[in-house]
C-alpha cells in the first residue's frame, strides 16, 4: 500500500490569518495520525507564512508516525532539520517569493551542492528525498547526489488528468521505473486529490509515499478530517 503523509501547512495558513493558536497544528497532526495518517509533512518557508520553525519543534515531539520537512536547503532550514531528526527531509528548491512549489532541481546544475547537503543529512540518520520534475535526466541525476528518494513533482499530471490521463501520466510512469532501476525510493506530491489519487496509485503501485496537502485539507472543509483520510487511504489500497 503506498503511505499517506498529510501535509498541514494549510492548518497553520488558517491559524495565522486570525492570530491565536486556533486551530492548533499540533493537535490536527495527532488527530490525523489518530484517523491513520502514516505521515506527517510540513514545509517551513523563510517568511514563516504558514508552518513555523517552532510549530516544527512541538511537532517533532509528539508525531508518532513518519516525519517528514520539506523546504529550500538554506543554512536555517538545514540547522532546523538537523535539530528535528525527522523521519525524512525533502529537498525543495522554491524561492523565497513563491506562493507554493512550482519545480523540481535541476539535479544535474547543482549536483555538488545536493550532495553536500544530502551527505550532511544522511550522516545524521535521516532520509533524503529530492523534489524533482518528471524528466528520466532529473532522475538519474538525483540517483548520482546520493539521495534516498524522489518526489516525483505531480501538478503536470493534476493539470492534464481531467483532459487526458493516460497522455498524463506517462512520464510519471517512466520515470517512476527509471527510479526503481537505480535504486530510488518514490515519493509523489502536489495537487494530488480524492479525483486522481486512485488513478495514480492504480499506475505507479509501488511508490512509496504520497504527500497531500491543500486538497485533502479543502476537501475535509466539507466532509471532515477523519472521513477524506480514511477516503484517501481507501483509494491508496
Amino acid at each position: 500500500m503506498i503511505r499517506l503523509s498529510v501535509n498541514i501547512n494549510k492548518i497553520a495558513t488558517l491559524r495565522n490569518a486570525r492570530g491565536g493558536n486556533i486551530p492548533n497544528v499540533v493537535d490536527a497532526a495527532k488527530r490525523l495520525e489518530s484517523f491513520g495518517a502514516q505521515g506527517i509533512t510540513v514545509h517551513p518557508r523563510p517568511d514563516e507564512r504558514h508552518i513555523r520553525y517552532a510549530d516544527v519543534r512541538e511537532l517533532t515531539k509528539v508525531v508518532t508516525t513518519e516525519f517528514n520537512i520539506e523546504g529550500n536547503p538554506n543554512p536555517k532550514f538545514i540547522e532546523l532539520v538537523l535539530e528535528s531528526k525527522p523521519a525524512q527531509v525533502t529537498l525543495v528548491p522554491d524561492a523565497e517569493d513563491v506562493l507554493t512549489s512550482n519545480a523540481g532541481w535541476d539535479t544535474v546544475e547543482h549536483k555538488d551542492f545536493l550532495k553536500e547537503v544530502i551527505a550532511k543529512f544522511k550522516a545524521n540518520g535521516i532520509r533524503t528525498s529530492i523534489f524533482v520534475d518528471p524528466q528520466i535526466e532529473m532522475v538519474r541525476g538525483a540517483a548520482e547526489v546520493g539521495t534516498d528518494r524522489i518526489e516525483l513533482y505531480t501538478e503536470a499530471f493534476a493539470e492534464g488528468y481531467p483532459v487526458d490521463k493516460i497522455k498524463a501520466i506517462q512520464p510519471y510512469i517512466i520515470c517512476a521505473e527509471e527510479a526503481k532501476k537505480l535504486g530510488l525510493g518514490i515519493n509523489a506530491g502536489h495537487d494530488l486529490s480524492l479525483d486522481n489519487i486512485a488513478f495514480f496509485a492504480e499506475k505507479l503501485p509501488f511508490i512509496d509515499e504520497v504527500s497531500i496537502g491543500h486538497a485533502l485539507i479543502s476537501e475535509a472543509l466539507y466532509d471532515g478530517l477523519e472521513s477524506v483520510v480514511k477516503s484517501y487511504l481507501k483509494k491508496l489500497s
